[in-house]
This record gives structure tokens, sequence and C-alpha cells, in this order.
């Protein structure tokens, strides 16, 4: 039981208090027009924004696991939070929003958020966060063409030789999160505690590949995305995952891809198989819950105006809902220094303060850097919350030959760059994927 909770009834009964009193604040905080309040059981008449609250309950209070969960669901199964808008009555599925406020809510030890920016004559800009609870060093790699790489999990590895060249950003330099290739394909991985890869048998007959290198195995083998659904969706090797070297944190990511087209996937082992997610409308991307689950969220969310109300918690739910709504309502333009700044300002939105820190809630987020790609210039942005300056990457002015070799751009002890940096970038020995 969790701490706090007696019995079960006990359980309910305190959460109940504890929303009706979230809700009598919640009130007085709401901008004029928008009036609240809670139905009694048996006036619920929307199953499916139901649904969406089981959805946001059962994941996003973090009780995974715990047998509690069901208490929580089964106080707020009983009441449905109502909005008035405009005159217009309409039901909305956050109820867990309320008792996260009023109990104390989950956030993520590790969230990031992900967004496709297309506008017109091809301009397709991709921006991400990354988030996590504890310092995550970064530096960028040039990775040239014919590169021999290894899956790094033994004799029953995976091997390829890259057939394009990139620029990737690497955390603690044993993986890379982010990059863009020299096709204009766009990788990120961010956090998805709900994921469960598949058993490998390093004696087996399937090879495996370390998690390390998923994004650059994408980065280095396509040059859209539909050849990369086309080639993942094969399965013809297993994703192996391990524990971030120095922590109990087991690395738990899903992957998203874009390219200059503007189309887009997103791909996640649940229940130990990969899922994958592939239309060019899915432009954003947060962490729990499973992206399925994130398309019901939003899809719910669509149904009620973002200028008198959006949710602003820092949870992954409340950022895809954000993250969404900004990225339509911001200018559709072909002029690289707006499109970029507008991206940038959105990405920004959904950015977690540094330092963030809630009194009982150890180890949370905060943004530790942003990344930016134009895919349509070969352009890749990038800051970091410890330094003060944008800087960039223009992929046309790199030499991406065998011969050129491997290149790394410095970011330890907060090194300061200004403008475009791919000068910069010094020899370097090939970077060591964590493997097994």
């Amino acid at each position: 039981m969790a701490k706090g909770f007696g019995s079960e009834d006990a359980a309910q009964e305190e959460i109940e208090s504890a929303v009706n009193d979230a809700v009598r604040r919640a009130k007085s905080a709401l901008p004029q027009g928008v009036s609240l309040e809670l139905q009694p059981p048996g006036q619920q008449r929307q199953p499916t924004a139901l649904k969406i609250g089981v959805a946001l309950t059962q994941r996003g209070l973090g009780f995974q696991g715990q047998p509690h969960r069901g208490i929580v669901w089964a106080a707020a199964r009983s009441m449905i939070l109502t909005a008035t808008t405009l005159a217009k009555k309409t039901t909305i599925a956050s109820i867990y929003f309320l008792v996260c406020l009023a109990i104390g809510f989950s956030i993520e030890a590790a969230a990031c958020t992900r967004v496709v920016y297309k506008g017109p004559n091809d301009t397709v800009i991709t921006g991400r966060t990354m988030d996590f609870s504890i310092e995550i060093p970064a530096n960028q790699w040039i990775f040239p063409r014919g590169t021999k790489r290894s899956g790094e999990v033994g004799k029953n590895s995976i091997e390829w030789v890259s057939k394009y060249g990139s620029v990737g950003v690497s955390t603690w330099d044993i993986a890379i999160a982010d990059g863009m290739n020299e096709k204009g394909l766009v990788t990120n991985l961010l956090w998805l505690v709900e994921s469960e890869y598949p058993t490998f048998d390093k004696q087996g007959d399937t090879p495996g590949m370390a998690i390390s290198l998923w994004a650059q195995y994408v980065l280095d083998n396509f040059a859209t995305v539909a050849e990369a659904v086309k080639a993942l969706g094969q399965e013809s090797f297993a994703v192996v995952s391990d524990f971030i070297p120095g922590t109990e944190k087991f690395t738990t990511v899903h992957l998203s891809i874009s390219d200059a087209s503007g189309d887009s996937a997103i791909l996640e082992y649940i229940d130990g198989r990969l899922v994958i997610h592939h239309d060019p409308a899915y432009t954003v991307m947060t962490n729990s819950p499973p992206f399925e689950e994130q398309l019901a969220i939003t899809k719910y969310w669509q149904n009620i105006p973002g200028k008198a109300f959006l949710p602003g918690s820092v949870t992954a739910a409340d950022r895809f809902v954000r993250a969404s709504f900004f990225l339509d309502a911001i200018p559709q333009t072909d002029d690289t220094r707006t499109a970029v700044a507008s991206v940038f300002s959105v990405i920004r939105n959904v950015s977690v303060p540094y330092g963030f820190e809630i009194e009982g809630f150890p180890n949370l987020s905060t943004t530790r850097w942003r990344s930016l790609a134009d895919q349509k210039d070969l352009v890749y942005y990038f800051e970091t919350a410890l330094t003060p300056n944008i800087f960039w990457v223009d992929l046309k002015k790199i030499d991406f030959s065998e011969d050129a070799g491997t290149r790394k751009l410095d970011l330890s002890d907060h090194q300061t760059y200004t403008g475009e940096v791919s000068a910069q970038f010094e020899h370097a020995e090939p970077m060591r994927f964590l493997g097994l």
C-alpha cells in the first residue's frame, strides 16, 4: 500500500476529498468565461472521454505495478470534470490533472519533447528538448560514410557499414541520442518507461544490437522514413537494452524518425514487440503513455479551445497537448529565420526550467539541451541550458567521405560556441558505443 494510504475505503475518501479541494482551487484560477463542475456517478455521457481518463489516470500518476493503482482509478472514475467554455459544455477527461494537483503529480525522471514543423516550399524542421534528471554530458560528432560498425552485444551482433554521413549528439560519449544525416533524415531518442524489449540470447539465432546504436543505425542506413520503416519492421535483429553506467536507470526509450519530405514515424517496443506508428501527421512526441494513448489524449483536447484552456504542467501528456497546439499556431513560412525562431519558441515553451524541484519529489527532469534540424537546408542547430548561445552545423560544408574520418566538437566544461561551427570539429578516434 502506498505511503499515506490506509484501507481502500480510506484511500478513496482521501482522494475524493483532495479532488474536491483541487476543484475549488482550480475554479478560482480559471480564466474568465470558463467554469468547472464535477458530475456525480451515473451522469457521465461520454465513454470516449472516460476511456481517455483511464489511460491518463493509470499511466500518468506514476503508480505502475503498485497495488493501489486501482484505488486511484476507483476514485477518479466516479468524477468527470466538466468545463463550460464560451457557453458550450464539454466533458474533459482530465480528472487526472486535478488528482495530480491535489495529491502531488508524477513528473518523469527523464522527459523530452519532439516536434516536426512543416511549412511551404518543402520547409521541414524537427526540434526537440533533452530533459533528464541528472547531468547528461553531450558532445557533437561527425561520422563519415563507410564507417564499419558492430551491434556491440558479443559474437551475435549485427554488422554494417554506414551508407550516409551524419552529425550526432552523444550522451556520455557512449550513445547517440539525436542527429541528422546528409539526406535530411533525423532521429530522436526519448524516454518511454513502458518500453519492454525483446529477449536476447547471445547464443541464439536472432542477432542483436545495443540500444546505444539504435538512432545511429537509422542515420547510417536510410535516407527516408519509408525506407527505415520497411527495414526495421522486419525485426531482423533484437534491440538490446541495459542500465546506464553508474546509475540504477535501465534504458527505456522510443525512437522518432522524420525526413526531408515531412514524413514521420514513432517506433516503440511494447511487451517485447516493435510497434511502428507511421504517418506524416505524427508531428509531436513526448514520453509516457505510449504513442497510441498520446494520440487519444490529443484528439480529445482538439475539442477544447486552446486560447481558453491549455494544460500547463510539465507532465508528458500536458507537454504533448501544448506542443501540438503551438505547432499549429505558429506562422507557416519558408523564411528560415522566422521558421527556426518559431520552432525554437515551441520547444522552449515545453521545456522544464533548469534546476526544477518540488519538495518530496527527488530526481525530477530538467531541460539539459535543445536541438533543431532544418531538413531542407541541412543545418543542425543546438543550444545547452548552461551556455548563452545557439550554434549550428551546416552539413553542406562537411566532407563526409570515408577518408575524412571521424570528428568531434567538444562541449565539455560549458564551452561556448557561436554561429556556424563545422570548421571547429577536430579529428578524433571513433566513438565507442556502449554494449554488453
